[in-house]
């Protein structure tokens, strides 16, 4: 990992902490970043989502999905736990959590965005970090990149439909048009934009030139990232102030998701005797969270001040730290599974 991912954790506090000042010492001009939008799009956030999902669009080859049929059960185990069980459990956790466990501590109007926030987490598994993660548990590379692959693909299809339907049962309206625009917007064109890029740099130099390329232009996903924080916390400021338990409360049902579903994927692994260059990465990828297109989401949906988009955030700030423990413990567990 990079320092700037490393450390990820600390540099999302500190943007935090940073957006709240700007947000308390320049009100208008958040104010008018705010009203730079077009068919409930945050032109500005858009631009920094972009800057943070095109890079991660860059590194799927499609090529892999030729390999697809091979071991075929982790394959299973992903999709299953991504698609079929993950969205399910977090609505469920949001639920119980912002109407019932929670409902004395927080502003009752706000629940319903900080349950819809939640979802849009759960409903958006990771697609580039898992790439760190499958690394650092010495995962099988061209594995995890079938997974990526497969999973970028169903969540083109899957992603509005689970959202809505999520968002429906609990009583949330949802504008489907927005909805299907941010899947246009913050996955679709991205990936196509990612797949054109790949084909010229692999024509020019080969995956050495994919490589330098992603490298020199990873720094403006880190910034964009960075930046949309600061943005969102300027914009969140003022609640935060007020309540200054809301990150920690929004961050329990993350937490407790995080590690129950990892549990439920490393451990089908561990039945299915996959070996652990598979289980590993086939177990994290379940976990770890495409927050940038959740972030954006959520302000399309709810708006920049919403809850939806103060608990996506919050999915950012707990997602390193999380991670590395979950990394830590397939580490230590890998001689419980078969070496190949």
């Amino acid at each position: 990992m990079s320092l700037f991912e490393r450390w990820l954790t600390l540099w999302v506090a500190l943007c935090i902490v940073a957006g709240i000042a700007l947000g308390w010492l320049l009100p208008d001009l958040f104010a008018v970043l705010a009203k730079l939008e077009y068919a409930s799009v945050n032109l500005v956030v858009a631009v920094l989502i972009w800057a943070m999902v095109y890079p991660m669009m860059i590194a799927i080859d499609f090529t892999s999905l030729k390999a697809v049929g091979k071991r075929p059960k982790g394959l299973v185990i992903t999709l299953v736990v991504n698609w079929l069980i993950k969205p399910f459990t977090m609505a469920a956790l949001a639920v119980l959590f912002f109407d019932y466990a929670f409902a004395g501590l927080i502003d009752p109007a706000r629940a319903p965005e900080y349950i819809a926030g939640l979802i849009l987490l759960g409903a958006a598994p990771c697609t580039a970090m898992v790439f760190v993660w499958s690394q650092m548990t010495k995962g099988d590379p061209n594995y995890t990149l079938v997974q990526v692959s497969v999973n970028d693909l169903v969540m083109v299809i899957a992603f509005a439909p689970i959202v809505a339907f999520l968002l429906g049962v609990t009583e949330i309206s949802v504008p489907w048009e927005t909805l299907v625009l941010s899947v246009v917007l913050y996955i679709v064109i991205p990936l196509i934009a990612g797949w054109l890029t790949r084909q010229a740099l692999l024509a020019r130099g080969g995956e050495g030139a994919v490589s330098d390329f992603t490298s020199r232009i990873k720094p403006a996903s880190i910034v964009g990232l960075l930046l949309t924080v600061v943005l969102l916390f300027g914009f969140q400021g003022q609640v935060i102030l007020a309540q200054p338990l809301l990150i920690g409360l929004i961050a329990v049902p993350i937490l407790i998701q995080s590690y129950a579903i990892f549990a439920v994927g490393y451990a089908w692994a561990f039945a299915w005797r996959l070996p652990h260059k598979v289980a590993a990465p086939c177990a994290l990828i379940g976990t770890s969270n495409f927050f940038e297109l959740a972030v954006a989401v959520a302000i399309g949906l709810f708006g920049l001040n919403s809850g939806a988009a103060l608990a996506t955030v919050v999915g950012v700030l707990v997602e390193v730290p999380v991670m590395l423990s979950l990394v830590a413990i397939a580490n230590r567990t890998r001689e419980r599974f078969p070496a190949a």
